[in-house]
């Protein structure tokens, strides 16, 4: 069974940086696509970012293209979001997320696996 489990949200003024950890078990990471996604109170799940399989294609939502990055160590069954210059509207639960798909990766119905989620807070 795939598992997924996040590390790293906290709490941060606007401006600041954190950084959220993934590690899964339970496939060989390599075959799988990997994706962030947000939740806020009272708000739908959105999509932050995925990356490929190999880490040869990242797509970022538009609220945080050029201040999030995401990566992957296929060695360390690891996926990684750098979050910098936070603002308060990224508040949120984040949560991490497995696909077997190659396409469609900024929909939600694609993954088939879910971490339990970290929170992030943003004061400004």
């Amino acid at each position: 069974q795939v598992q997924l489990v996040e590390s790293g949200g906290g709490s941060v003024q606007a401006g600041g940086s954190l950084r959220l950890s993934c590690v899964v078990s339970g496939r060989t990471f390599s075959t799988l696509s990997m994706g962030w996604f947000r939740q806020a109170p009272g708000k739908e799940r959105e999509f932050v970012a995925h990356i490929t399989r190999n880490a040869g294609v990242t797509v970022y939502a538009d609220s945080v293209k050029g201040r999030f990055t995401i990566s992957r160590d296929n060695a360390k069954n690891t996926v990684t979001l750098q979050m910098n210059l936070l603002k308060s509207e990224d508040t949120a639960v984040y949560y991490c997320a497995a696909s077997n798909a190659l396409s469609n990766l900024n929909q939600r119905y694609v993954y088939a696996y879910w971490g339990q989620g970290t929170q992030v807070t943003v004061s400004s």
